[in-house]
């Protein structure tokens, strides 16, 4: 059985933090470019050129891409032919968000308890969501979540009659009543099926796949473009300036789920589609 020590763990985390919040990926910066080219709208335009001039910026300068440096969600798959050594193992992530948040100057944004409203200090605890895999490798996703788009999300426990109608009519919805409080071009995570804590972690975890990639299934792929059609000519635009480009992309991932239920969830992303993955 293989081992890997903590500090390990703690080093590379600290580096994904910083990482993340400096350099956005290509994919959502190559439909960016991609936007400016298709949008109408004059302001629309300026502010995408904006948007791509700070994408820059953030890696000239080793800048955050946003003054909302974001929870710290990781999706984590351990490897069940390996064994953890030196300490515990959370812990050992969340030394390294306590590192990578100082060394990097990221706004400290958790506060300890949602009523007393205390700032910890240091951006932990972390969310750590873990699943066990195959083999021995240990791999690490973070996807810093900013606290202005994921206030625009939800989760809806619908009627199975309501079918993909449904779906659509929520999602939509979701999106226009948000306006331009998440950033847009937004990236819309969309989760459905499996129960109510399940189908909201669906739709986050559609946040993480690659921006122009499309679902496995034909059918939900046809819903996918279907939803950003829909979105797009919500005419939100922008900043919610007006203009064809609301939305990046719309993301589904599904689950099994009971005979009884249909839940279904939506988690927004601002145009700052952060995530990072490293194997160890």
């Amino acid at each position: 059985m293989r081992e890997l020590h903590v500090s390990k763990i703690t080093e590379a985390v600290k580096t994904l933090c910083m990482d993340a919040n400096f350099y956005l990926g290509k994919d959502v910066e190559g439909r960016l470019k991609e936007c400016l080219e298709q949008e109408e709208s004059p302001t629309g335009k300026d502010v995408l050129r904006k948007i791509i001039e700070n994408i820059d910026i953030g890696k000239d300068e080793r800048a955050p891409l946003c003054q909302d440096t974001g929870y710290a969600v990781f999706f984590v798959e351990l490897g069940q032919e390996l064994r953890i050594i030196g300490g515990d193992f959370n812990e050992s992530i969340n030394e390294g968000v306590r590192q990578g948040y100082e060394d990097g100057y990221l706004r400290k944004s958790v506060v300890s308890d949602p009523i007393e409203r205390k700032n910890t200090k240091d951006n932990t605890p972390a969310i750590i969501n873990v699943d066990i895999v195959p083999g021995d490798k240990l791999k690490i996703t973070i996807a810093p979540k900013g606290g202005g788009s994921e206030n625009m999300s939800e989760v809806r426990m619908m009627a199975p009659a309501a079918g993909v109608e449904g779906v659509i009519e929520f999602v939509v919805d979701r999106v226009k009543r948000s306006g331009a409080n998440p950033c847009p071009p937004v990236v819309v995570g969309v989760g459905i099926g499996g129960t109510f804590d399940k189908c909201a972690q669906l739709a986050k975890r559609a946040l993480l796949r690659e921006i122009g990639s499309v679902h496995v299934n034909p059918f939900y792929a046809e819903l996918e473009a279907e939803l950003l059609e829909k979105v797009n000519k919500l005419g939100i635009g922008p900043q919610g300036f007006g203009g064809r480009c609301t939305a990046l992309a719309v993301h589904i991932e599904v689950h099994p789920c009971h005979i009884a239920s249909f839940p279904v969830s939506v988690n927004m992303q601002c145009h700052v589609a952060r995530h990072k993955e490293v194997i160890l």
